[in-house]
């Protein structure tokens, strides 16, 4: 199902906000944005995510701002004078090797402070600690924009079980069309047939035995029968009645697509052995009904 949920707070002087987005997916797939401070965060987030959503194309965003005085960086002192003394060594060997006096001049050359800065290591940010610090916070705002999230599913929820609800009343009036058609096609191929046999043998002048009309109508009955087909078909449709009634059935989605297979399969094997209109008819009727029902179930979780 489709659905927005967002939250946001403010910890130690960091601003977190979280987004999360689900569009229609009949598996669970998760697409996690995070900024690199704790990008450590992701597969747990993940796991969070699939503990509280089982389909759909998941999107989650989280953004973090630092306020000034969280955002300023500190002097690794250990860092500093570390360059510091590789460079007073460097220097000292390049005063010797030209020719320097004692004291170590380097030849003139200079340390610039600025630059050192920004060698690797010197400037840390204040929070080394962060992605442990954001941990708790990231979580707690991925529930809450979880359960926003929910709500926005379970209102789009109401209207797919609802237009389910309609496409499988369809599908009972239309079963019942060939239910009750089923044995008036047995019984007109029977007429028919004794009508064009009763033509053939008078101008033939011969008679057929009433055992060989028995036989033939007993194999079109027997290879034109749906008695089976409408049977499942209707057992199918009690199984479906029952998963929409049940309440946090957490397979809903993925049971609810099998079946809709299943409708399908009968509903095919029906339109094989029918040779009415009325019943072919009737049943391309429920398969388009069934395309409906098995559009639908993607969303549903």
């Amino acid at each position: 199902m489709t659905g927005f949920g967002e939250a946001s707070e403010q910890v130690d002087g960091v601003n977190y906000a979280v987004e999360l987005r689900s569009l229609n997916n009949r598996y669970f797939k998760a697409a996690i944005r995070l900024p690199d401070e704790i990008a450590g965060l992701e597969a747990e987030l993940e796991t969070q995510l699939r503990h509280r959503l089982n389909r759909g194309s998941i999107t989650l965003t989280v953004r973090l701002r630092a306020s000034d005085a969280a955002a300023t960086h500190k002097v690794n002192e250990v860092a500093l004078l570390a360059y510091l003394d590789h460079l007073e060594t460097i220097k000292s060997k390049l005063g010797k090797n030209h020719g320097g006096g004692g004291d170590g001049g380097g030849g003139g050359v200079n340390i610039d402070l600025t630059a050192l800065l920004a060698m690797p290591g010197v400037l840390q940010p204040q929070g080394q600690d962060l992605m442990l610090r954001a941990r708790p916070a990231v979580t707690k705002l991925v529930e809450q924009a979880c359960a926003k999230l929910e709500a926005m599913r379970a209102s789009e929820g109401q209207f797919i079980t609802q237009d389910l609800g309609v496409q499988r009343r369809f599908i009972l009036d239309r079963l019942e069309i060939i239910r009750k058609r089923a044995p008036q096609v047995i019984e007109e191929y029977h007429t028919r047939l004794r009508t064009r046999i009763d033509e053939l043998l008078a101008r033939a002048e011969f008679k057929l035995d009433e055992r060989d009309l028995i036989r033939e109508i007993a194999i079109f009955a027997e290879r034109s029968d749906i008695s089976e087909e409408i049977t499942r078909l209707g057992g199918h449709l009690e199984q479906y009645e029952q998963i929409m009634q049940a309440k946090a059935n957490e397979s809903a989605g993925r049971t609810l697509d099998f079946l809709a297979q299943e409708l399908l399969r009968e509903a095919n094997t029906i339109a094989s052995k029918s040779n009415d209109a009325t019943i072919s008819r009737a049943i391309v009727e429920v398969k388009g009904a069934i395309d409906r029902i098995k559009e639908q179930v993607q969303n549903v979780e």
